[in-house]
């Protein structure tokens, strides 16, 4: 099924949701692997997001690690309904409906946000802090890899030269942190995927990337440079590492130390350069036409820089 909205979806749905009809649904702007609408249904403001054809993920999965999640106290959307492709065509998950605004410039430079930038930073590490007593036991049939290995194994599928990130894989495998943890990981945590209102942190979203592993990789995501979206300040754009360090100690009780975060912030850089050239390959190969995709290729300088800076301790 394509990402139309037909007459058959929406009566489908309303079945799934429990109303008699859609009121409205508004396409929203979706990610690589799903679709996504605002649902007006019998009063209420849902979320559907679809996956689209093809997608390797396991839709059933996030939706546990969602519920968890929630369990645990994260501000996450509460999961109303979920079902496989029998009921609207592709494996889906309507959520309830969050405001707040998650455009990282608007966040960092808005006035509508200025009482929020202050408290985000302990907002973040708070829901990280939650997400991360989630036990893999608890979601079963999360992925887990060593991501060092993965994305070295992923660069030389490329077959091209990328010398910078050769370096940074080669540091990354001689100065691994010993991992104490081993905990639900959400995978994306940054701006972008943080529904942000007036007063500070309102939802953590877009969980297609969770699995199990050492939980300093959230932080160190969200500290690489890419997601600073031009703040000056390293976590975020919001803040200095030292805020994040302790407020996550303060809301976890796990003391991380600075040569951790850096390791997952340099893990992160490179990771997500690879991830660039991944998606602008997909473009120039045929394999999903996208303009955002091809866009997405000029980002590969961009992480190979950041990654000198990283390695170099300039953060």
């Amino acid at each position: 099924m394509t990402s139309v909205v037909t007459d058959e979806l929406q009566r489908a749905l309303a079945e799934v949701v429990g109303v008699t009809h859609i009121d409205a649904l508004e396409r929203l702007s979706g990610g690589a692997s799903r679709d996504t609408w605002l649902v007006t249904a019998g009063g209420q403001r849902l979320i559907l997001q679809r996956q689209r054809p093809g997608s390797p993920r396991d839709l059933t999965v996030e939706v546990a690690a969602l519920q968890a999640a929630k369990a645990a106290g994260v501000p996450v959307p509460r999961v109303i309904v979920s079902g496989g492709a029998d009921v609207l065509g592709q494996p889906f998950m309507v959520l309830e409906a969050i405001d707040g605004e998650t455009i990282a410039r608007k966040i960092l430079r808005d006035d509508t946000f200025a009482a929020a930038r202050p408290v985000l930073v302990e907002h973040m590490a708070q829901a990280l802090a939650a997400i991360h007593q989630v036990t893999v036991d608890q979601v079963p049939g999360l992925p887990e890899t060593d991501q060092v290995v993965q994305y070295r194994e992923a660069l030389d599928g490329f077959g091209q030269p990328h010398p910078a990130f050769e370096l940074a894989l080669r540091w990354l495998d001689d100065h691994r942190p010993a991992a104490a943890r081993r905990t639900l990981v959400h995978g994306d945590f940054r701006l972008g995927n943080l529904m942000v209102d007036p007063h500070g942190l309102s939802a953590v979203l877009d969980w297609e990337l969770t699995h199990a592993g050492d939980p300093v990789e959230d932080l160190g995501w969200l500290c690489v440079r890419a997601w600073r979206f031009g703040g000056r300040q390293p976590v975020a754009g919001l803040g200095p590492y030292e805020s994040l360090l302790r407020a996550y100690r303060e809301a976890s009780g796990i003391e991380v130390t600075v040569d951790e975060l850096r390791w997952w912030e340099v893990m992160g850089t490179t990771k997500w350069g690879i991830m660039c050239i991944l998606q602008a390959t997909n473009h120039l190969q045929g394999l999903t036409r996208s303009h955002e995709l091809a866009a997405i290729g000029r980002r590969v300088c961009e992480n190979e820089h950041d990654v000198f800076l990283a390695l170099e301790g300039q953060w």
